[in-house]
């Protein structure tokens, strides 16, 4: 266990607060036994031989008593590690991993990225019916794949509360990436609170989490760069939306810790380098709701792989790493003792932090925090609405979206929606559970995810869900479904989005460091299908604040149909963010191929991050039959309603 040790290199002073916070998992509670720090987080001069490898792996997931911030609470974890054991594989392998619930709830497992039988996907009421208290759950399936990725519960709320790990898939072939030594950083966030009330606060009041609202500092701030009118009129648009251009996260520091390899800053994770070596970082975001922007000051980042998959190398000295994400770097440490690796939370309400060092205790100093960052209408994807009432006026009256008489409800509901008809608590099928389970069988001989070079796509049957598809923009206003006229779950419609693939982000652009970007990133690979898209799926992401609701199409997971797929085709799906957050989508079972602006094949991931105002497109090759879960991958999002089910099928007869 390394702490934080204050020497000529020391971390920056913390608050009292955030020394108590940072007593956790690196210290107080392990010192007594409470928790067991992992090894693979333990900074060692070579891997340790203890990480669980080989084929067969036992898990038993179980609560365990923590004490991250000073105060005694329960965590969920697997093998009594926060996070859980890291899991190695080898590409090519047949894997057996026994998972125990020692819980008084079902769980489950999830592995996030891998390619599998639909039946092995660990997703209750798609994949099987979860795994029950005292029961003994077998996975098994072949590696298919290699490369950084992460395992997490689907079941209810317990990925917030512990039950997640990394994992590591080793390639078949030598990897084509030269380093010297290795380490993952698994970076979450964790609260004293039950996530059960965390999320019944935000039903109840969804900036309930968010005090740093803006002020008369920072209004006369704004007359003083943009004038009295123009600040007016922007102060009055959000007011008229019942939104805050300062709600960049629903959680936030307020009641979250942030920690790196389940250690909070004070507790200084630390890595080991020799100068000279080339260090490979593996970098999970296996947090329930947290984004972060990483950057190591003094070492620049060269990154190679995202998602577990080789990118073409790109260096950066920062990059933003959405929920669920993976970016593999390599850094060369030298001329200095210590580094500090800082990730702080997109809302700068707080960081997660560790060390590279030559030698446990070492550390280096801890940046200053960003200047939180504030959303603007361009950002929410309203063009040049910005500080211009009248420009508002001109886009509302061009889009093809039945208005309201108020000339400034472009962007949001007409006045005269109908209230809302559904209660605010918890949607009951919400919590990854869906009703008719498919029954217990073989792994899918269809599931391998590689179609034979020769074969053709199936007879396609339109798809319902396909009604607002919609071609290539050029340059007119975004339409949108019928679903979300009217909606009471619908607080905002984007007028102009665009891919936004060459954008750092809210809080990134001008900060004068080089910001990875989506537009940075392209596979080393030519894509893996080669067939143009059959048919393009538009799906918008949809939501209303004040309610905490969140949709696809305005439609939530309890009242949704499944997006049905052919197996063998191909298609586009398009995705329009209609909200003002930020929302990473998963796809399970399949890979999503992003295209750039000009519809060709980008850089394969299993998830694509969202911004507000984003229009962005990839290709799915349906290669994997089964149901498998579509989702915002923000925990609380999910289980307020931002889920579908796809449903890979047999061509059906003519």
């Amino acid at each position: 266990m390394f702490a934080s040790n204050p020497s000529s290199k020391s971390i920056q002073r913390p608050s009292r607060r955030t020394f108590v916070k940072g007593l956790a998992i690196g210290g107080a509670a392990a010192s007594v036994g409470l928790l067991r720090q992992p090894v693979w987080a333990q900074a060692r001069q070579r891997r340790d031989p203890e990480v669980l490898t080989g084929t067969t792996f036992d898990l038993r997931i179980g609560e365990v008593d923590v004490n991250v911030t000073g105060a005694a609470r329960t965590a969920l974890t697997i093998n009594d590690s926060l996070p859980g054991p890291l899991l190695r594989w080898r590409e090519g392998d047949t894997v057996t991993l026994n998972v125990s619930n020692t819980l008084d709830d079902d769980t489950s497992i999830h592995w996030h990225g891998i390619l599998l039988p639909a039946n092995m996907d660990g997703v209750p009421g798609l994949s099987f019916s979860g795994i029950h208290p005292g029961q003994t759950h077998r996975y098994q399936f072949t590696v298919k794949q290699s490369g950084t990725y992460w395992y997490h519960s689907h079941s209810g709320f317990q990925e917030q509360q512990g039950v997640y790990g990394p994992l590591v898939i080793e390639p078949r072939e030598p990897d084509p990436v030269a380093f010297d030594r290795e380490h993952v950083v698994m970076l979450t966030d964790w609260t004293d609170e039950r996530p059960e009330r965390v999320f019944k606060k935000l039903k109840k009041q969804s900036d309930y989490y968010n005090f740093r609202q803006r002020t008369l500092t920072t209004f006369i701030r704004d007359v003083k760069q943009h004038g009295l009118s123009a600040t007016l009129a922007e102060r009055r648009m959000w007011g008229q939306m019942r939104m805050s251009a300062a709600d960049l996260a629903d959680v936030t520091g307020s009641t979250y810790t942030y920690l790196m390899n389940g250690r909070a800053p004070a507790a200084n994770w630390t890595g080991l380098f020799a100068p000279g070596e080339k260090v490979r970082l593996r970098f999970i975001n296996g947090s329930g709701m947290s984004y972060f922007d990483v950057r190591i000051p003094g070492l620049k980042m060269t990154v190679v792989a995202a998602d577990g998959l080789p990118v073409r190398p790109v260096t950066v000295d920062e990059f933003r790493i959405a929920v669920a994400e993976t970016f593999d770097v390599i850094v060369e440490p030298s001329g200095q003792d210590a580094f500090t690796i800082f990730a702080q939370a997109m809302d700068r309400t707080g960081f997660a932090a560790g060390t590279l060092a030559v030698r446990a205790g070492l550390s280096a100093g801890v940046p200053d925090l960003d200047p939180r960052p504030v959303l603007t209408m361009a950002d929410m994807g309203h063009g040049g609405m910005d500080h211009d009432m009248g420009a508002m006026g001109t886009t509302q009256a061009s889009t093809p979206t039945p208005a309201a008489s108020d000339p400034h409800a472009g962007h949001m509901m007409p006045p005269s929606a109908p209230a809302p008809t559904a209660p605010a608590a918890a949607d009951p099928h919400a919590g990854h559970v869906m009703p008719d389970p498919p029954a217990a069988g073989a792994p899918d001989p269809h599931a391998g995810h590689t179609m034979p070079p020769t074969q053709t796509p199936a007879p396609v049957t339109p798809d319902p869900h396909a009604g607002h598809d919609m071609s290539a923009m050029s340059g007119g206003m975004q339409t949108h479904p019928a679903s979300e006229q009217g909606n009471p779950l619908v607080d905002m419609q984007t007028m102009a989005p665009s891919a936004k693939l060459d954008d750092p982000g809210i809080g990134l652009r001008g900060n004068g460091r080089r910001v990875l970007t989506y537009a940075d990133l392209t596979s080393v690979f030519d894509d893996p299908d080669g067939r143009e898209p059959t048919r393009t799926i538009e799906l918008h992401l949809t939501g209303h604040m004040e309610r905490f609701a969140w949709s696809f199409d305005g439609i939530k997971f309890s009242g949704s149909d499944p997006i049905r797929l052919t197996y063998g085709e191909r298609v586009r799906i398009v995705l329009v963010n209609d909200t003002m957050m930020t929302h990473p989508i998963h796809l399970h079972g399949m890979w999503s191929d992003l295209e750039d602006a000009d519809g060709k094949f980008k850089v394969r991931k299993h998830t694509i991050d969202m911004p507000p105002g984003a229009r962005r497109s990839y290709r799915v090759t349906a290669d994997a039959l089964g149901r498998w879960a579509y989702h915002c991958h923000l925990l609380f999002h999910m289980e307020a309603g931002m889920m579908r089910e796809v449903r890979v099928e047999e061509g059906r007869q003519s």
